[in-house]
């Protein structure tokens, strides 16, 4: 066996040193990069040329690694390359150890510096303040639908979205000591209790539950006292030492979160981009309806519609809409100018390249 092995092992170190090489040389290049970006004060960060490259490393992967596996090298590749330049910071709903910082290291890889925030809120204005560079924070669930508190705060934002990350989100329930033996309290942030609530109906029906500020809390809280059990990543049952009682409890197998990115970055077009914006139509019959036309005539597909409501004291709602394409986009661009013109209120939001 290990006279076969050696020659394999031979030719891996060759190619280990070629790979080292190789990056070596795209690191000098993106150090070129960075000072020819200095000279004009660009931004280090370019979600859309990112995007770009990781989608032409998926088409042209010859295999065996899967696209994603790949997709995660080069994104990782890239990250590192970037930080030659300038380390960026991202904010995110903390402590370590949430879906959201999971998020974080889906979109800029891990050569960053993160900000772990105690809410929403603080993410924004963090974000505002540049405090940090970039903000990443839910904006739905694949099972429980829209995360208000994200949208109410993207009506009145200075920050805009520069990019989206859609990531599976697997529930595990975790104690202390790996079993319920003695647990009162099951903890988690309110959409995980939600997300769960079926498989916790069936086997735990009588265990009281808390919604905290992030399942990562919960799983902090778990850490410190035997009586309480949490709901979250098992990447964050790792981190702060607790055992699993069960794994993926969430009610929806393939429960899913999406995530915008919010900085003061406009992106360019990618070729694959979703817009987002928000508007309000006069009260009267039909409004919205014929708010929406243009969409249509332009041949703009709509790929998500949610009402909030406008909380004036009356029975009026802010609508946000994502739609296919950039702003950019010749036939966004009409679109949207039909939609501004018959609108109450009309605000973008962001152009970004699709999650992939």
């Amino acid at each position: 066996m290990t006279d076969k092995l050696k020659p394999l092992r031979e030719r891996i170190d060759s190619i280990d040193a070629q790979i080292l090489d190789l990056l070596s040389q795209r690191g000098r290049v993106a150090q070129e990069v960075g000072h020819v970006k200095a000279e004009t004060n660009a931004p280090v960060f370019r979600p859309e040329r990112e995007a770009q490259i990781l989608r032409r490393v998926a088409e042209r992967n010859p295999g065996p690694l899967k696209d994603r596996d790949v997709q995660t090298i080069f994104r990782d590749i890239m990250s590192a390359c970037r930080a030659l330049e300038k380390r960026v910071t991202v904010a995110y709903l903390g402590p370590s150890g949430t879906f959201s910082e999971q998020a974080v290291f889906q979109q800029f890889g891990t050569a960053i510096e993160t900000l772990p925030c105690v809410s929403i809120d603080e993410v924004f204005r963090a974000t505002e303040a540049g405090t940090a560079d970039f903000g990443v924070v839910p904006v739905e669930n694949s099972s429980e639908g829209a995360i208000n508190r994200t949208l109410d705060l993207m009506l009145g934002t200075t920050t805009i979205i520069s990019g989206e990350v859609s990531i599976p989100v697997h529930h595990s329930l975790m104690t202390k000591t790996g079993s319920m033996d003695g647990v009162k309290v099951v903890a988690a942030h309110s959409q995980a209790l939600a997300q769960c609530q079926v498989w916790l109906n069936l086997h735990h029906p009588n265990v009281e539950r808390r919604a905290v500020a992030s399942n990562a809390e919960a799983a902090v809280m778990a850490s410190q006292d035997p009586t309480i059990a949490a709901i979250a990543s098992e990447m964050a049952g790792e981190q702060y030492g607790l055992g699993v009682v069960q794994a993926h409890i969430q009610d929806d197998p393939h429960n899913r979160t999406r995530f915008a990115v919010i900085g003061h970055l406009h992106t360019n077009p990618s070729g694959k981009d979703h817009t987002s914006i928000v508007l309000a139509v006069p009260n009267k019959a039909g409004a919205v309806y014929n708010l929406l036309a243009p969409l249509a005539k332009h041949g703009v597909s709509m790929t998500r519609f949610e009402s909030r409501p406008a909380r004036i004291g009356t029975w009026e709602y802010y609508f946000y809409v994502d739609i296919q394409g950039h702003v950019m986009d010749e036939a966004v661009a009409r679109a949207l100018d039909e939609l501004k013109d018959n609108a109450a209120f009309f605000k973008v939001l962001g152009s970004y390249p699709q999650s992939l």
